[in-house]
C-alpha cells in the first residue's frame, strides 16, 4: 500500500528505478494512466512503467489540451499516480508553463509529486497536440535553454526533450533540433508526429540517444506496435490517451443507457463488480491496517498522576478538599 505505507515505498527515487528499468535490453512500454485507477490496472496487467498524458488530464478536467492546466493541478495528478502504483511515472510537462525559471519550478515540483521523468516539447503557447496542424515552434536556443534549465533543477528527474518540427522543418530540422537539446542535457528525445516507418527509422539512425515512440490513434502515426519501434531503434513507446479513450467511451454509452431505460439494470454484464473493484484497490487490506492501527493506540488503562491534577488524571471538584477520589476518577481507574 504505498499510498500510505512508507515500508511499501521504493527505496530508490523514481528517476533511478526508470533509468535501470532503460537499461535493460528491450523497448520499455508505458502505457498512459490518467488517475490513480487507471495506474492500478495498468500495474496489475504487468507494467513496469507508465506515462501521464496532458491531453488526458485536460480532458479528464473537461479542458481541451491547449496548455489552460497548471503546474499545481498536474502534481495532482503525479501524486495520485505515482503513490497509487508506485511505478515510475514519466509526465507530459507541455512548454514548461513559461521560460527558464518556470521550468525549473516546474522540474522540482513534478520531482517532488514523485514523477520520475518529464518531457518538455518545442512548441509555443497555444500549444496543441503534436498530431493537429498548425503548430508554432520556439526558437531551437531558446527551447535548448530549457532543457538545460530542467536538467539544472532535476536531483533525479529525466528529461526528455520532444521536437514536433518534422511536420514543417523536415527531417533535418527535427534531426538538428534533437542534436541540440540533446548538448543542453536532454536524457532522451521524443520525435512527435512522424507519419512513416522510414521516418521513425531515419530519426533513429540520425539521432544517437534514447528515442521515444508516441503511439497514440487517430493521429498521423499509422499503428506500429512496440516490438516494431524496438526494432526501428527506438526504446520507450507510450499510448498516452488510449485508456482514457476506451473508458470515455464506455461512459457515455452507459449515460446514454441509463437516459433510455431508466436504470442501470441492463448494464450490470458491462460493469466491473463491487468484489472486482475491491480487490484492484485493495480494500481489504486498508482495512486490515486501519484494525491494525487502532490496536495499537489504544490505552490500556487511563493513566494517573499522583496528585489527581489536570496533567494526567482526572481533576477533582472544585472546592473539594477532602482528598477522596471522586465518583469519575474511581470510574477511570476501573478501566473507564
Amino acid at each position: 500500500m504505498p499510498y500510505l505505507v512508507a515500508a511499501d515505498l521504493p527505496a530508490a527515487p523514481a528517476g533511478d528505478r526508470l533509468r535501470a528499468l532503460l537499461a535493460r535490453p528491450g523497448i520499455l512500454p508505458m502505457p498512459g494512466a490518467q488517475n490513480g485507477m487507471a495506474a492500478l490496472q495498468a500495474k496489475q496487467a504487468g507494467f513496469e512503467a507508465l506515462y501521464l498524458s496532458g491531453a488526458a488530464m485536460t480532458a479528464s478536467m473537461g479542458l481541451p489540451d491547449l496548455g489552460v492546466i497548471t503546474v499545481d493541478e498536474v502534481c495532482f495528478f503525479i501524486r495520485q499516480v505515482a503513490r497509487a502504483s508506485a511505478l515510475p511515472v514519466l509526465v507530459d510537462g507541455d512548454t514548461g508553463y513559461g521560460e527558464a525559471l518556470n521550468v525549473m519550478h516546474m522540474v522540482r515540483a513534478f520531482e517532488e509529486a514523485g514523477a520520475a521523468a518529464v518531457h518538455i516539447e518545442d512548441q509555443l503557447l497555444p500549444k496543441k497536440c503534436g498530431h493537429l496542424n498548425d503548430k508554432k515552434l520556439a526558437d531551437p536556443h531558446d527551447m535548448a535553454a530549457k532543457v538545460a534549465a530542467a536538467v539544472r533543477a532535476r536531483r533525479h528527474l529525466l528529461v526528455l526533450a520532444r521536437t514536433d518540427a518534422a511536420a514543417s522543418e523536415g527531417m533535418d530540422g527535427a534531426v538538428a533540433r534533437a542534436q541540440l537539446y540533446l548538448a543542453a542535457g536532454a536524457d532522451a528525445i521524443f520525435p512527435e508526429a512522424l507519419t512513416t516507418a522510414e521516418m521513425f527509422r531515419e530519426f533513429a539512425a540520425r539521432v544517437k540517444a534514447p528515442l521515444l515512440a508516441n503511439m497514440t490513434e487517430f493521429g498521423r502515426t499509422p499503428f506500429f506496435t512496440a516490438a516494431e519501434f524496438e526494432a526501428m531503434g527506438y526504446r520507450m513507446v507510450i499510448w498516452p490517451v488510449s485508456s482514457l479513450r476506451v473508458a470515455n467511451k464506455a461512459q457515455a454509452e452507459f449515460y446514454a443507457a441509463l437516459r433510455r431505460d431508466g436504470g442501470a439494470q441492463n448494464q450490470l454484464d458491462r460493469m466491473q463488480t463491487r468484489s472486482e473493484l475491491y480487490a484492484a484497490i485493495g480494500y481489504h487490506d486498508y482495512e486490515a491496517l486501519d484494525a491494525s492501527i487502532v490496536r495499537t493506540v489504544i490505552p490500556q488503562g487511563m493513566p494517573q498522576n499522583g496528585d489527581g491534577g489536570a496533567r494526567g488524571g482526572v481533576p477533582r471538584a472544585a472546592g473539594d478538599r477532602s482528598g477522596a477520589p471522586s465518583a469519575a476518577g474511581a470510574a477511570s481507574r476501573q478501566g473507564g
